[in-house]
Protein backbone atom coordinates (compact mmCIF):
# COMPACT_ATOMS: atom_id res chain seq x y z
CA UNK A 1 0.00 0.00 0.00
CA UNK A 2 2.84 2.73 0.95
CA UNK A 3 4.06 1.59 -2.68
CA UNK A 4 1.10 2.83 -4.16
CA UNK A 5 0.96 6.11 -1.89
CA UNK A 6 3.73 7.53 -1.61
CA UNK A 7 6.81 8.46 -4.27
CA UNK A 8 10.25 8.02 -2.98
CA UNK A 9 13.09 10.49 -3.72
CA UNK A 10 14.36 8.37 -6.35
CA UNK A 11 10.87 8.28 -8.16
CA UNK A 12 10.65 12.15 -8.03
CA UNK A 13 14.21 12.27 -9.94
CA UNK A 14 12.91 9.69 -12.58
CA UNK A 15 9.64 11.22 -12.95
CA UNK A 16 11.03 14.75 -13.62
CA UNK A 17 14.76 13.67 -15.41
CA UNK A 18 16.22 15.87 -12.63
CA UNK A 19 19.41 14.50 -10.03
CA UNK A 20 18.19 13.53 -6.33
CA UNK A 21 20.14 16.49 -4.72
CA UNK A 22 17.56 18.27 -6.10
CA UNK A 23 14.28 15.88 -6.13
CA UNK A 24 15.22 15.73 -2.17
CA UNK A 25 14.54 19.40 -2.21
CA UNK A 26 11.27 19.36 -3.98
CA UNK A 27 10.08 16.62 -1.58
CA UNK A 28 11.32 18.93 1.40
CA UNK A 29 9.28 22.05 -0.44
CA UNK A 30 5.81 19.61 -0.92
CA UNK A 31 6.25 18.18 2.92
CA UNK A 32 6.46 21.29 4.52
CA UNK A 33 3.64 22.51 2.31
CA UNK A 34 2.01 19.16 3.31
CA UNK A 35 2.46 20.09 7.17
CA UNK A 36 1.88 23.54 6.88
CA UNK A 37 -1.67 22.14 6.20
CA UNK A 38 -1.85 19.94 9.02
CA UNK A 39 -0.73 16.34 7.27
CA UNK A 40 1.80 14.15 8.76
CA UNK A 41 4.85 13.72 6.90
CA UNK A 42 7.86 11.08 5.96
CA UNK A 43 10.98 12.42 5.93
CA UNK A 44 11.92 11.24 2.04
CA UNK A 45 8.63 10.70 0.76
CA UNK A 46 5.57 12.48 -0.67
CA UNK A 47 2.39 11.82 -1.19
CA UNK A 48 1.87 10.48 -4.80
CA UNK A 49 -1.13 12.19 -5.41
CA UNK A 50 0.10 15.98 -3.71
CA UNK A 51 3.18 15.30 -6.18
CA UNK A 52 1.09 14.62 -9.00
CA UNK A 53 -1.30 17.94 -8.66
CA UNK A 54 1.73 20.09 -8.02
CA UNK A 55 3.49 18.99 -10.92
CA UNK A 56 0.50 20.27 -13.55
CA UNK A 57 -0.63 16.67 -13.64
CA UNK A 58 -3.69 17.13 -12.26
CA UNK A 59 -4.45 20.06 -14.46
CA UNK A 60 -6.42 18.47 -17.43
CA UNK A 61 -8.50 16.37 -15.29
CA UNK A 62 -9.77 19.19 -13.43
CA UNK A 63 -10.46 20.82 -16.39
CA UNK A 64 -12.36 18.11 -17.63
CA UNK A 65 -14.71 17.82 -14.58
Amino acid sequence: MASNTFMRVADVAEELGISKSYAYKIVQKLNAELKAQGFMTISGRVNKQYFMERACYGTKQKERD
